[in-house]
């Protein structure tokens, strides 16, 4: 099991009951399950186990999206590797979505039906968001496997229960594609179970890689009428067109995200602007869109003006929408670095800092000590004065790591990074906390 020892059951129970009527220091509870339970209060998620997780869409709804997600290829591994298991040793197995909604549920009949009462069932949306702290919405939340036992869970509805769960990441591009979760009675809190669901995630990833052309967005393209772009976190975009799989030059890569940007097409004298402040002879760019066309073939670019002849869906553009749609956490999630990390292209420049920076207020504004960590855990996000000073705030008084988030943002303010007002309190937290 990771992380410190999980407490017994009565203390569980009594730390919940303790939380829920006055929420403040969580002592004996794993770091993991307070932070968890603080971001549901946060959230307004009812501890009583009185809502339930919702249903998405209409049987008829599910079965076609299920049929379409990329996951369905391992369905029969997953079965293989969990599915007789669980129904010898009375527990169920379960995969999600990356959102959480559940695709397949299978295992014990006896074990299914007491699921039911608390909505465990295909269609239901167990993410974080939505269900509380449990092993595949959290799992999903942090991006790694979790095991969560009977009281950790922060629905009263859930504490009979014990899972682990781990996400299942497209191999090519590492997004997260799903979670294959474990649930049922003692056995589950232990670490053979935490193991077995990692190994089956590793497993399906290894299959996929073997066998499944994913789309950009980690789903099976359903259609071959548009572009994938994936250009977070990579100086060398991945672009997919009619089933292929490009990895572009970095130059091409940035041809291709300016394209992406005008889609109504941008002329020769443009593009040279928006890939250098220098000037960029006229044969040069032609050169490189020659290049460029053998590559993608003339059905994806066309010239006079210069465009992409398909619809593009890229990542930059998903984390934009999903942040204005206030889904900050499924944002950072998805956001694996800043867009073509080294290019210096002014389009490309632009287009970074902006999402960059819509991304870290969205974070600093929500006061979310989880995506704080996150955000100054990564290397963009590791000299922000504001965000460690942020993360400070969201931390219990008198712990040692608001003490050591407040130290380093006084660190940064030695090196002139910090605002005046800011760098007075930081001092202030590091003065009374150290």
């Amino acid at each position: 099991m990771e992380g410190s020892t999980v407490a017994s059951v009565s203390a569980l129970r009594a730390a919940h009951e303790r939380f829920v009527t006055s929420p403040g220091e969580l002592p004996g509870i794993r770091a993991l399950v307070a932070d968890s339970w603080r971001r549901c209060s946060g959230r307004g998620i009812r501890p009583d186990g009185s809502r339930l997780p919702p249903l998405r869409g209409t049987p008829a709804e599910l079965d076609a999206y299920r049929r379409a997600h990329p996951l369905a290829t391992v369905l029969p591994l997953f079965r293989e590797l969990l599915g007789a298991g669980a129904a010898d040793d009375g527990h169920i197995f379960a995969v999600g979505d990356a959102d959480g909604t559940l695709l397949w549920v299978e295992g014990d009949t006896a074990a299914m039906d007491r699921a039911e009462h608390m909505r465990f069932v295909e269609g239901a949306v167990w993410s974080e968001r939505q269900a509380g702290t449990n092993a595949p919405g959290t799992a999903l939340e942090l991006g790694r496997a979790v095991q969560i036992v009977a009281g950790e869970h922060y629905s009263a509805a859930v504490h009979g229960w014990s899972c682990a769960a781990a996400p299942v990441r497209d191999p090519r591009t590492r997004r997260v594609l799903g979670v294959v979760d474990l649930s049922g009675g003692g056995t589950i809190a232990t670490p053979p179970a935490l193991a077995a669901v990692r190994a089956a995630a590793l497993s399906a990833e290894a299959e996929l890689e073997r066998t499944v052309p994913l789309g950009l967005d980690g789903r099976a393209p359903a259609s071959r009428g548009f572009i994938r772009l994936s250009a977070l976190g990579r100086d060398s975009a991945l672009l997919e067109s009619a089933g292929c799989v490009h990895r572009l030059s970095p130059r091409h890569s940035e041809i291709v995200l300016a394209l992406a940007l005008e889609d109504r097409g941008v002329h020769g004298d443009r593009l040279a602007v928006d890939l250098s402040e220098r000037e960029v002879p006229a044969s040069t760019l032609r050169a490189e869109m020659t290049r460029l066309r053998a590559v993608l073939g003339p059905a994806v670019l066309g010239s006079r003006p210069y465009r992409l002849l398909l619809p593009v869906r890229g990542d930059f553009g998903e984390v934009a929408a999903l942040l204005a749609e206030g889904r900050v956490a499924e944002a950072l999630a998805r956001y694996p670095g800043p867009l073509l990390p080294r290019s210096e292209a002014p389009a490309v420049v632009e287009h970074r800092r902006a999402l960059e920076q819509q991304l870290r207020g969205a974070v600093l504004a929500g006061g979310d000590a989880g995506q704080l960590r996150r955000w100054v855990g990564a290397a963009w996000g590791a000299d922000d004065p504001a965000a460690w000073l942020a993360l400070a705030h969201t931390l219990p008084g008198g712990s040692p790591q608001r003490a050591a988030a407040a130290a380093r943002a006084h660190a940064l303010d030695a090196v002139g990074a910090i605002p005046s007002q800011v760098r007075r309190h930081a001092a202030v937290l590091q003065r009374s906390h150290s």
